[in-house]
């Protein structure tokens, strides 16, 4: 097949999942043999704009001439056999997904988050979950400021959506939606779109395990918990240092970057148990998690498929993890991790200590976490569901 592959990375260093999914895709499908032509912008462009450039771009978010003209001609030099697209906000513009279809070629979506349902994506509202906009009034987001903090940028992309909501690009332009976890496909059929369009499948890493040996560092205990990935207010960190608030005899490993980094690092310098990493590269990230005992993950947010999930299970790691969006199905309760409710603080605390006191159970664990890998989360297997995606797009398409 041949496809022409649509993404809109982030800023760089913000190591963000579908970035990250976008590149392993698009390269699993190349070594299979396939054609995948790339169309790709990125956060960075705007940044690294004159005030001209940020104002064209910020009006293109609603409709990107520009990138609309550029994948109507990748499609007339390249014939794929369809479109897929993965994250098309903000410089994108929903312009490509017609642009494909005024074209003829059939448009596939990854949906890496909750974006049609809550345009800021993170359906949080103040630390909370919220998908009141589902609605389509979407000027509530200006009263509450949703959008970075501003009531202003609030505005300008409740207008981008109610534009889209009212044309109805997302149900109309799109062939086939992409969900990650049970919970998007719950909330995209809470919201209208047509069900037949759905499938699931969910992201893939790597074998981390393979060739892989648990990296002992120089300062670190010889037993410790893992967290790893965005330091990140919608990742749990707040909750995160509420809980070793409360625990001082449970060492604590945390590796990575994000806007909340060096309060984190300025409150980790004052736990004599917490020991922060900072940006770790990976492979050495993927090494010293898999040292240690399980991996706590609290995330307070609706997550797609985690990247730091399936690679914890790859490791052969258990989680401990907030009952909540793709960890809910992803953790097996008391099988390969351990699943708290979201806002209990008691239960993380009680999670984590009686996992911590049971090394032989961690073991039992992990193993099942590993096996839940091969059966779910391998290139592999990832590569026959995607193909089977392409598949049934192309032909029901070829009969209309």
């Amino acid at each position: 097949m041949k496809i022409l592959a649509i993404h809109n990375f982030h800023r760089s260093g913000s190591a963000s999942g579908d970035d990250q999914v976008f590149k392993s895709e698009t390269s699993m499908l190349e070594e299979h043999g396939h054609e995948v032509i790339r169309y790709t912008v990125s956060n960075d462009e705007f940044d690294k704009a004159d005030a001209a450039g940020k104002l064209a771009a910020t009006f293109g978010m609603l409709w990107s001439f520009k990138n609309y003209r550029a994948v109507v001609s990748l499609i007339r030099e390249h014939h794929p056999d369809l479109v897929h697209v993965h994250t098309f906000f903000p410089l994108l513009s929903p312009s490509i997904l017609y642009a494909a279809k005024r074209m003829g070629v059939p448009v596939v979506a990854t949906l890496h988050d909750t974006r049609f349902v809550c345009p800021v994506a993170t359906s949080l509202r103040d630390g909370k979950i919220c998908n009141e906009c589902g609605d389509g009034h979407y000027l509530r987001m200006t009263r509450h400021a949703c959008f970075k903090g501003s009531r202003l940028q609030s505005l300008l992309v409740a207008g981008i959506f109610k534009y889209h909501r009212a044309r109805r690009s997302f149900y109309k332009q799109i062939d086939r939606y992409i969900c990650l976890n049970d919970n998007q496909i719950v909330l995209l059929k809470g919201i209208g779109f047509d069900s037949s369009k759905i499938v699931k499948k969910y992201n893939f890493v790597p074998d981390a395990q393979a060739n892989m040996a648990a990296e002992r560092v120089s300062g670190l205990p010889e037993r410790y918990a893992v967290f790893y990935g965005r330091i990140g207010a919608e990742k749990g960190i707040r909750v995160l240092q509420r809980i070793w608030n409360e625990i001082d005899d449970i060492p604590l490993v945390v590796m990575g970057g994000g806007p909340l980094e060096d309060d984190f690092k300025a409150w980790a310098d004052k736990k004599p148990n917490v020991y922060f990493l900072g940006y770790t590269p990976h492979e050495q990230c993927m090494a010293i998690a898999k040292a240690g005992e399980f991996v706590v993950f609290p995330s307070i947010w609706y997550e797609g498929c985690s990247m730091v999930e399936i690679e914890s299970e790859s490791l052969g790691l258990p989680l401990i993890a907030t009952d909540l969006g793709f960890s809910a199905e992803a953790v097996n309760d008391g099988v390969n991790g351990v699943k708290v409710p979201l806002g209990d603080m008691h239960g993380w605390i009680t999670a984590i200590r009686g996992l911590w006191k049971e090394p032989e159970l961690c073991k039992k664990m992990g193993m099942n976490s590993r096996r839940d890998y091969e059966d779910k989360y391998t290139p592999e297997n990832n590569y026959q569901q995607l193909l089977n995606v392409y598949r049934g797009i192309v032909s029901s398409t070829a009969r209309r």
